[in-house]
């Protein structure tokens, strides 16, 4: 693996629905601790291009590489290997669960009682580690610990997904729409559990409609227009009325 090479590198990706070409030969890449906005009116190919990346779609053409080393990623497990989560706007929280049962849904830490006869879930273990989590890699403690998902907020149930994608050895996190539907409090909430994401050295993709949410918490911001890519650039390069321009194609991109 090269130590110059960026996280993640997605070279001319294309992805095709019968006659449609959702993806068009797009090249994006993602260093480790980076924020990048995913911008782009809808139907733009953003969420095609990201369901690539997280395996949920194999590509018809295109090359992905991890740390500089060529990867294949043909199914959700392979994304998961990589270190590459997602957190879609629905979320898929269990809602009669408590926080650490959703953090560590499918994935329970065991313990064996009488002589290894008989195998549990730690459930001792698997508060620590929640509360490990959530507190040294996002920052946060959440009340009502044990309370089911059901009875916290939607910017509380958010953070639980967010959790639960980073529970793992987690490099990458998708965020689709991450403060939509979100009051005030619980949207700088969540641009806090962003930048404690980029202090652990997390990467994350913040897919957004809302520019002033973009330019709040992203270092760069990527846009696609009609299924290709169309710029590129940091947050300091860009200002909010040239990315709607790239957006609508009201610009030539550079």
């Amino acid at each position: 693996m090269s130590e110059n090479a960026p996280l993640i590198e997605m070279k001319g990706i294309v992805k095709r629905f019968g006659a449609l070409t959702a993806v068009d030969h797009v090249d994006l890449k993602i260093e480790s601790g980076e924020v990048m906005a995913l911008v782009g009116e809808n139907a733009a190919g953003k969420s095609t291009l990201i369901k690539v990346l997280t395996g949920i779609y194999e590509m018809d053409a295109g090359e992905i590489f991890y740390k500089g080393k060529k990867v294949d990623i043909n199914c959700r497990d392979d994304s998961k290997q990589l270190g590459i989560e997602a957190v879609y706007q629905n979320l898929a929280l269990v809602e009669q669960l408590d926080v650490p049962g959703n953090l560590f849904l499918g994935k329970e830490p065991k313990k064996k009682i009488f002589g290894g006869l008989i195998t549990l879930i730690d459930n001792k273990k698997m508060a620590e580690e929640s509360k490990k989590i959530l507190k040294e890699k996002m920052g946060m403690e959440i009340e009502n610990f044990n309370d089911p998902i059901t009875n916290h907020s939607g910017g509380q149930q958010q953070s639980i997904a967010i959790g639960r994608a980073i529970a793992s050895d987690c490099e990458v996190v998708v965020m689709d729409e991450p403060t939509a539907s979100l009051g005030v409090e619980e949207i700088e909430r969540t641009f806090e559990i962003v930048k404690n994401l980029q202090k652990n050295n997390i990467a994350v993709i913040f897919i957004s409609h809302n520019l002033e949410h973009v330019f709040e918490v992203c270092d760069s911001i990527f846009v696609m227009r009609m299924g290709k890519r169309v710029a590129y650039m940091s947050k300091e390069e860009a200002d909010k009325e040239e990315i709607v321009k790239l957006m609508v194609g009201a610009k030539e991109s550079a």
